[in-house]
C-alpha cells in the first residue's frame, strides 16, 4: 500500500491533465473539442474525484486509499512527505529527484509526468488507458483474493471497498469509455496510433518495474521477520 498509493495518486494526475486538455477549464469559458470526449473526461472525474465512500460520505478514491492505509496500519509518511513539496508548487520533477523515495516509484512518477507535459492528449490518454484502465479491474481481483488470504486479522474493509469500487467503476464504466476516448483522440492518424502504443508500453513497463519494486520490498521484509 505504501508504494502502490503513488499510482493511485498520479493516477488522478493524468486524468486531470485529460480533463485540461480535453475541456474548457478556465475563464472566459467556450466549447471545445467533441462534445462526446468532454464526456466521458468528465464522467470519470466525477467519479474519481466525488465517489462515495463505504461511510455513504463523498470523498475521492485517493482519500479513501489513504483511509483505507490508516486503519490497516501502513505507513503514510512518504506519501505526506512528497504531496507536502508538491503543495509548495516545487518543479515536480526536481521533487521526484530529490525524494528519498525507492527507484521504482520514482522512475513510475517520472514516466507518467513526462507523458502529462507532453501536453499530447492521445498519449496522455494511452497512459490512463491501456496502463491503467484497462488492466485495473482484473489485477483488482487478484490482488484482493491475495489480500484477504495474507492478512486474514488486518482491518482491511476500507482497502476492499476502494478495489471493489473501482472493478465496478473500471470494468463496466470507465475502461470502455476509455477506449472509446483513445479512438476519438486517435482518429485516422497513424501517427497518433503508433504514438499511443509506443506510450502504453512505456506505461505498462514502469507500471511492472513499480510492481517489481513492491514484491522485492515485501520480500525484504518477510526475511527480516523471519531472521
Amino acid at each position: 500500500m505504501e508504494h502502490h498509493v503513488f499510482a493511485v495518486w498520479d493516477f488522478m494526475s493524468l486524468l486531470t491533465a485529460l480533463q485540461e486538455k480535453l475541456t474548457k477549464t478556465t475563464n472566459p469559458w467556450l466549447p471545445v473539442g467533441n462534445p462526446e470526449t468532454r464526456y466521458l473526461i468528465n464522467e470519470i472525474v466525477l467519479a474519481e474525484e466525488t465517489d462515495i465512500n463505504m461511510f455513504g460520505k463523498r470523498q475521492s478514491h485517493f482519500e479513501m486509499y489513504l483511509d483505507a492505509m490508516e486503519a490497516a496500519g501502513a505507513n503514510k509518511k512518504k506519501i505526506e512527505d512528497f504531496l507536502l513539496q508538491v503543495g509548495h508548487g516545487t518543479d515536480i520533477f526536481l521533487i521526484i529527484a530529490a525524494s528519498k523515495l525507492p527507484i521504482s516509484i520514482k522512475q513510475f512518477l517520472k514516466n507518467t509526468f513526462e507523458v502529462v507535459y507532453s501536453r499530447e492528449p492521445h498519449r496522455i490518454a494511452s497512459a490512463f488507458t491501456f496502463g491503467r484502465e484497462g488492466l485495473i479491474p482484473e489485477m483488482f481481483n487478484s490482488i484482493i483474493e491475495k489480500v484477504q488470504e495474507n492478512f486474514p486479522k488486518e482491518d482491511l474493509s476500507q482497502f476492499k471497498y476502494y478495489f471493489d469500487r473501482h472493478i465496478e467503476l473500471d470494468g463496466d464504466e470507465h475502461g470502455p469509455m476509455a477506449f472509446q476516448m483513445v479512438a476519438e483522440l486517435c482518429g485516422n492518424d497513424e501517427r497518433k496510433w503508433q504514438e499511443a502504443e509506443v506510450t502504453a508500453q512505456y506505461a505498462l513497463e514502469s507500471r511492472l518495474q513499480l510492481w517489481n519494486g513492491i514484491e522485492a520490498e515485501i520480500e525484504k521484509e518477510t526475511s527480516v521477520e523471519m531472521a
